[in-house]
């Protein structure tokens, strides 16, 4: 099998490199790509060559536009990378006969409610971002090639930044901490992401059927507030120097911090039809923030 990793050096990216590196020989490129290959997702016409030229039996695409709030006043920056490139990549991969897995968001529904969104609900975006990733998604699907779109959340990884490690910088540093307590989702790690990734492959090339649209996020749910609170005390407990008290983490809605894009208070996602497809376990996101955590703080 002939794998082409595009978004190799992002959170996903780098998991998928390891995730992927057993099932067979893996091409991996980042935005600058290698000459005369092509990772950058604005070059529609280089991306369509490299497909040709690396001819894959899978397409994986770990790249994408992510700073929702830049979204905003860039879209056709984020419609490009986010849309249009899928698109390019979905209609390669259906000359081919090649599969293609990309990565969309809870982001592309409205965030009302409170039950998890599965994947027949109407979907909503907000702002640039969620449009964008949702018309990629659209773009797959016409293209009639065999595709896993895997809709997450709340993605972290040890590497690099994340919501955990400013947390603990702030922890260090401060006497009391505001974080927002009235939008709802799972951490997912994007070594998660990459291990389950691996795993739906390789049912997908035995089994043609399985090709569609799966949410996949951890187990569980939590706030932002509730996620800070864990990493803090976790660290705490690990004999980390914290500043700020345990009754010093105060919630606060979204309206205390303002931003340019209007953020899903239900990020909720239902992860059934992806567990009872692939016969996976997922675990509660607390599972992997802890790992993640050990490896931050160095244990």
């Amino acid at each position: 099998m002939k794998i082409l990793l595009l978004g190799k050096n992002g959170q996903v990216g780098w998991e998928l490199q390891r995730a992927l590196a057993p099932l067979g020989e893996l091409v991996a490129l980042d935005r600058g790509g290698a000459l005369p290959l092509s990772g950058d997702l604005c070059d529609g016409q280089g991306l369509a060559a490299t497909v040709r030229a690396v001819r894959p039996d899978v397409i994986v695409n770990a790249a994408a536009h992510t700073a929702v709030d830049k979204a905003e006043s860039e879209p056709d920056v984020a419609r490009a990378i986010n849309a249009i490139a899928p698109g390019v990549l979905a209609r390669e991969a259906a000359a081919l006969g090649a599969w293609l897995v990309h990565y969309s968001t809870d982001y592309v529904f409205d965030g009302t409610g409170s039950m998890p969104w599965t994947e027949r609900d109407p979907t909503g975006p907000l702002g640039v971002y969620g449009a964008s990733k949702l018309e990629g998604e659209t773009l797959v699907r016409a293209s009639g090639c065999r595709h896993l779109v895997l809709r997450t959340s709340w993605v972290y990884a040890a590497r690099g930044h994340n919501f955990a490690k400013t947390m603990l910088r702030l922890a260090a540093e401060r006497d009391s901490l505001t974080v927002i307590d009235d939008q709802h989702g799972a951490p997912t790690g994007a070594e998660l992401l990459a291990d389950a990734t691996a795993h739906a492959i390789r049912t997908a090339m035995q089994r043609a059927d399985v090709s569609g649209t799966y949410h996949l996020a951890a187990s569980g749910e939590t706030t932002w507030h509730g996620y800070a609170r864990h990493v803090i005390e976790r660290a705490r407990a690990a004999g980390r120097p914290i500043k700020v008290a345990s009754d010093a983490i105060r919630a606060v809605p979204t309206s205390a911090f303002p931003t340019p894009a209007k953020r899903p208070a239900n990020s909720r996602l239902a992860t059934a039809r992806f567990r009872q497809t692939f016969a996976l376990v997922l675990p509660d996101w607390q599972t992997g923030v802890d790992r993640m955590l050990d490896e931050v703080l160095g244990h």
